[in-house]
């Protein structure tokens, strides 16, 4: 299978929501929560996380992860993940209790295709403290692919992580997952880098953007919004609609993509200086923001 016939296949499997113009939805991806290691890339952006996110559940928010959620590669069992980052999964069964919580399939979290590995996993997990099972996210899924559709204009906003674009991280991802658990998470100490991402292969990423933006081309315009090449994209109405919202294990900060009254941004979270010698979160617009409806497909 072509990677314009998995993106095509994302697209037709896709959960669709129904949204209008006082919808809220921040879109986040590839986090990459690990079990709090030398080799967990989100815990250094943990805390810059965690305050946007409580941002956006107290500000009324849908939260839409568009894949790679969970370090699944360097890390066998999701249960050192969730005791590593409990406050941010209880932030997040808080979202999904309110039905305000969207979770798509990437590459590293691929074993979420399986519905009996995320039943036993996800749906509950053990408190060492009062010694039973509590639900996490019982029932939840997680499509390759999700499709906001305007209730008014009908226009749809695609998401889907972006590694259909990527044979390797997409078939060969078993093979991929074996080489950073027998190889590349070692050597990440010393500054070794994996180059099966094209988070950090710049020829790659190229590839999976071109590869990309010919399927949106092909499919009158869709507006589009991956991750998994973590460069974050922000086009001009008129250019491809190809989005890319980046991803939380920048240095010292998180990106991510806001729509909000019927328009989107790109914006950051990071840690800023302020003159008293405080330090505290803040959000930067870098985009944005432009409205959804400039975007209209051919």
């Amino acid at each position: 299978m072509s990677s314009q016939k998995r993106i095509s296949n994302a697209y037709e499997t896709a959960r669709r929501v129904a949204f209008n113009d006082d919808s809220k939805f921040i879109i986040f991806s590839d986090c990459h929560r690990g079990d709090n290691s030398f080799a967990d890339d989100f815990a250094n952006n943990r805390n810059i996380y965690y305050h946007a996110l409580k941002h956006y559940y107290t500000e009324g928010f849908t939260y839409c992860e568009v894949g790679d959620g969970d370090e699944l590669w360097e890390n066998i069992e999701f249960k050192s993940i969730l005791e590593a980052h409990k406050n941010v999964f209880n932030l997040m069964k808080l979202f999904y209790a309110e039905g305000r919580l969207h979770r798509l399939i990437g590459n590293h979290d691929m074993v979420y295709r399986n519905q009996s590995y995320v039943e036993k996993h996800l749906y509950s997990y053990f408190d060492k403290v009062d010694n039973v099972d509590k639900p996490l996210f019982p029932g939840i899924t997680f499509p390759e692919g999700l499709i906001l559709e305007h209730e008014t204009t009908k226009q749809e906003i695609f998401l889907l992580h972006g590694h259909q674009a990527d044979w390797m991280n997409y078939r060969g991802w078993k093979f991929n997952r074996f080489m950073v658990r027998a190889l590349w998470r070692q050597l990440q100490v010393f500054g070794i880098s994996d180059p099966t991402s094209p988070a950090k292969n710049y020829k790659e990423l190229i590839k999976v953007e071109k590869r990309t933006k010919k399927w949106i081309t092909d499919n009158k315009n869709i507006f589009t919004i991956t991750g998994h090449t973590h460069r974050p994209r922000f086009p001009d109405p008129g250019d491809i609609a190809y989005f890319n919202d980046g991803s939380c294990v920048h240095p010292r900060s998180i990106t991510g993509l806001e729509i909000e009254n019927g328009a989107i941004s790109l914006i950051k979270w990071q840690i800023s200086t302020f003159e008293d010698g405080s330090l505290r979160v803040i959000k930067v617009v870098l985009e944005g923001p432009q409205k959804i409806k400039n975007y209209v497909t051919e």
